[in-house]
């Protein structure tokens, strides 16, 4: 049960790291909710077209990460509204994986290929021991280097930076490229968890880790501790109906959402 609660949290983690380095940077990436979903298609394209599911995971993220660079260089050098420019961006992505498969495959609905299939046990420990990597190093990088503390500085005082000789739209699309990957790499998991593309993948989890950074109060510690919480919900939502089947659906689709609400209301006091 913990390994399926903790394997089950581990794209919301990355999410949120991902929003994490976004907020600090003064520009919060809005598009992750998309560009999971987008992802989690390229991850299920690349691997059954190299046959390759390394090959698809590298491919995958360069694709992603790219695509964000590119956007964040358009909008910081066109100057334009972040938070609108992002909405686009994500509502963007969202409509790529149907587009795309429609042409490829023929079809908006589920892909399932021979060739993608994952051993269930082997992706729940593989995504726990990456994602716990990943965390703890863009935690050292955020906290120990100077590159990090440049990041966390942008959008407060960006002023420091200038006077420094540092470029903030550097940190910021530094920034944006981080979120792009930390959301690719959930996109890859959430796909190889069910061997399979399914359509909206992501399932708020893009909203949720913008959510969660707020909720930890920008620091890595506490966010972790919402997305376990709010995943344990998630996890006890969707099996506690084997212990109490008289419980309303209604009421186990709602209680996640409903923790993190109290949650919220929490953590205002």
């Amino acid at each position: 049960m913990i390994l399926d609660i903790l394997s089950s949290s581990c794209p919301l983690l990355l999410c949120s790291m991902g929003a994490l380095f976004s907020d600090f940077a003064g520009i919060l990436a809005i598009f992750l909710e998309g560009l999971i979903s987008f992802s989690a298609y390229l991850m299920f394209f690349f691997t059954t077209t190299c046959n390759s599911p390394i090959s698809g995971f590298i491919l995958t993220c360069i694709s992603s990460v790219m695509a964000v660079f590119i956007f964040s260089l358009i909008i910081e050098k066109s100057k334009a509204n972040p938070f609108i420019a992002a909405t686009a961006i994500n509502l963007f992505f969202s409509a790529l994986p149907s587009f795309f498969s429609s042409i490829t495959y023929g079809t908006r609905g589920v892909l399932y290929n021979e060739t993608f299939v994952f051993n269930p046990l082997s992706t729940k420990v593989f995504t726990l021991i990456i994602t716990a990597l990943f965390i703890a190093v863009s935690f050292l990088f955020l906290k120990k280097t100077k590159y990090g503390l440049y990041i966390r500085i942008t959008g407060t005082d960006s002023n420091v930076l200038v006077a420094k000789g540092v470029n903030p739209l550097y940190c910021r699309v530094g920034a944006w490229c981080a979120a792009g990957f930390f959301a690719s790499t959930a996109g890859c998991f959430l796909a190889m968890r069910v061997s399979s593309f399914v359509p909206n993948i992501s399932s708020g989890r893009g909203w949720m880790a913008l959510a969660a950074v707020y909720l930890g109060k920008k620091n890595p510690v506490r966010i972790i501790i919402a997305v376990v919480i709010f995943c344990a919900a998630d996890f006890f939502a969707a099996n506690i109906q084997n212990f109490i089947p008289q419980m309303p659906a209604s009421v186990l689709l709602s209680l996640p959402y409903l923790i993190v609400i109290l949650m919220i209301a929490l953590g205002k006091k």
